[in-house]
């Protein structure tokens, strides 16, 4: 029988992918990846992991979340972490980098007591200097996974040669419909019934990546777009907070579009 996942309270599981396999079986190994385009194949290899020497324990993955504003999903894995322990979540933060500095998500991670930096567009020659600077700073601090927490930069060529295929992203949208910064607003405007929130890859598209999970939220007659994105919101923290702790937990492949947790 496979261990029981533990969740903070209040955040029950999202229904979504293969049932799992003992921890212990899955995480052992190395993040493998290949040249950055749609389509790309990547994977968590098991493979290289180093000989079994007694029982097999499984190590916690390091996170570097990004932010650029308030930091709410920041502080839903946060709390996640602090509630089940980085052993039993799968993972823990080691720090949080942001493209602006004075803001909530900031203090959020500095009131958590981990490292931050900070990476302007502007104080850099060009859009590729800064790219190439926000991959240096994120590297520095040798994640497994990087999450974007409302991240509201997108990144080049250098921060995907090196985070391709381990770069999570969330869309207040159910992917392909209407992706880019206004995805509320456009399903709004279209008369879509249902909307809701996607999980996925950063590839060199515009929420374009391989989609983990999705969660519906439906769309009341009287809503506006303030009070459809709060409840967008609230299923968007539960869904990336159970997406990131199976992906570090069980480890997962990327075959095409498919994500598959393993």
């Amino acid at each position: 029988m496979d261990p029981p996942q533990t969740l903070p309270s209040g955040l029950a599981p999202v229904p979504w992918g293969p049932p799992g396999v003992p921890v212990s079986l899955l995480t052992v190994g190395r993040f493998v990846d290949f040249p950055v385009s749609r389509g790309a194949k990547h994977s968590y290899d098991r493979t290289n992991a180093p000989p079994r020497k007694g029982p097999l324990v499984a190590k916690t993955k390091r996170l570097v979340v990004l932010v650029s504003g308030s930091g709410t999903n920041l502080q839903a894995l946060l709390d996640a972490v602090a509630e089940a322990g980085p052993a039993a979540y799968g993972a823990e933060i080691v720090a949080v980098g942001a493209d602006r500095d004075g803001i909530e998500g900031l203090a959020r991670a500095e009131r958590a007591g981990l490292p931050t930096f900070v990476c302007k567009v502007k104080d850099h020659a060009g859009r590729d200097d800064w790219d190439r600077a926000l991959a240096e700073a994120t590297a520095a601090y040798e994640p497994d996974l990087v999450v974007s927490a409302g991240f509201m930069k997108i990144v080049g060529k250098e921060f995907l040669a090196r985070f391709g295929g381990r770069f999570v992203n969330t869309h207040p949208a159910l992917l392909p419909s209407f992706p880019g910064a206004h995805g509320v607003r456009d399903a709004l405007a279209y008369g879509a019934r249902v909307t809701g929130c996607t999980v996925h890859f950063v590839d060199d598209g515009v929420d374009t990546g391989p989609i983990i999970a999705q969660g519906v939220v439906e769309v009341r007659d009287e809503d506006d777009e303030s009070a459809l994105h709060e409840r967008i919101k609230e299923v968007e923290r539960r869904l990336l907070v159970d997406v990131v702790g199976r992906l570090a937990r069980n480890g997962y492949r990327i075959e095409g579009r498919k994500v598959v947790i393993q």
